[in-house]
């Protein structure tokens, strides 16, 4: 879809597109935090290889349309995002919807513990879907070059400290260090001070 939108935007003579890509497209061992200049050092997390491959050759095809028809493609990396419209299926979500949803459930089966997945030492960085339209907009008025940008907080959150936060506003049962199954990936940071986001 985003090969043809792409296409016939330059085609139709828009004057703007913005292109969002996916952290997934970062290399599996890229150095935290992520900087943009290291998109390209290696292959993605293999589970969402395909999604994020598809992604980053967006970025070559706004690129390569800049350079052969002046087409003004600029190309924005976003976080992990959560808010509303979310998805809250057990099976499909990503980590603060499934963690709302089992402390939500807990609390009202009256539970006195949840089950989450890691060691809780592994972070991410977060971004709410508000203040990640607000970044896109920004990026649209101002920004106009070729290389990739990073939108995000800049800010690290390890899953102990979500899932602690998550309880605490939903009012439900604690996560205790035995209840945390499943190591996942350690760090997750895209922000970094020197990243071109903070420069627009």
């Amino acid at each position: 879809m985003g090969i043809q939108l792409l296409e016939y935007a330059a085609r139709s003579g828009v004057e703007k597109f913005v292109c969002i890509g996916t952290v997934c497209s970062y290399p599996k061992f890229t150095p935290v935090p992520f900087q943009e200049r290291h998109l390209w050092d290696g292959y993605p997390e293999e589970p969402n290889a395909p999604y994020g491959l598809a992604k980053k050759m967006l970025l070559v095809q706004c690129q390569a349309y800049r350079q052969q028809y002046g087409f003004n493609a600029i190309y924005l990396i976003p976080v992990n995002l959560y808010g509303p419209g979310d998805n809250f299926d057990p099976h499909t979500s990503h980590v603060i919807p499934a963690l709302i949803r089992k402390c939500v459930e807990a609390k009202a089966l009256g539970h006195h513990r949840i089950v989450a997945w890691g060691t809780g030492n592994a972070s991410r960085e977060f971004l709410y879907a508000d203040d990640a339209a607000e970044g896109i907009l920004h990026a649209a008025e101002h920004y106009n070059e070729a290389e990739p940008v990073n939108l995000g907080s800049g800010e690290e959150l390890s899953m102990r400290e979500l899932a602690n936060l998550i309880c605490e506003l939903t009012a439900s049962p604690e996560v205790s260090s035995g209840t945390l199954q499943r190591t996942v990936r350690p760090r997750r940071r895209w922000i970094h001070r020197r990243s071109r986001s903070a420069r627009i």
